[in-house]
């Protein structure tokens, strides 16, 4: 998912493909404006037929939670706005995923592609 909201850019992934990483960053450095769709289409192009198991839509919903959960909590944008006189909070929320999923104490195999995401969100990496 492309979030492209207050100047900021980035690629919410919900498991990790260091090469879509690599083309997307590399594609965006210096250039931003001009490049964000050249360096999203790809990724979509490639992946928008994959299909995915029980397991993998359970996580894209915890992700989507995650996500929820930051905009809600911590985005200041966001907390702004909804602290704003007057402001249209349906608007505001629309950035929401529509279904999310939370859950405590959620375990994954060391090696799983699940826990490479979540090492890559804890300890970042230079993708250009």
């Amino acid at each position: 998912m492309l979030n492209s909201i207050g100047g900021d850019t980035d690629m919410i992934l919900y498991y990790l493909n260091e090469i879509d990483c690599k083309h997307f960053h590399s594609t965006l450095k210096k250039s931003c404006a001009n490049t964000v769709i050249p360096s999203y289409i790809p990724v979509v192009q490639k992946n928008c037929q994959r299909t995915f198991t029980e397991q993998e839509r359970d996580w894209q919903l915890l992700r989507r939670g995650r996500y929820a959960e930051f905009n809600l909590a911590i985005d200041r944008g966001t907390k702004f706005g909804l602290q704003t006189p007057g402001s249209r909070i349906e608007s505001i929320l629309m950035s929401l995923p529509p279904v999310a999923k939370w859950r405590y104490g959620w375990d994954f195999e060391a090696d799983s592609p699940e826990m490479k995401l979540m090492k890559v969100l804890k300890e970042p990496k230079e993708w250009v």
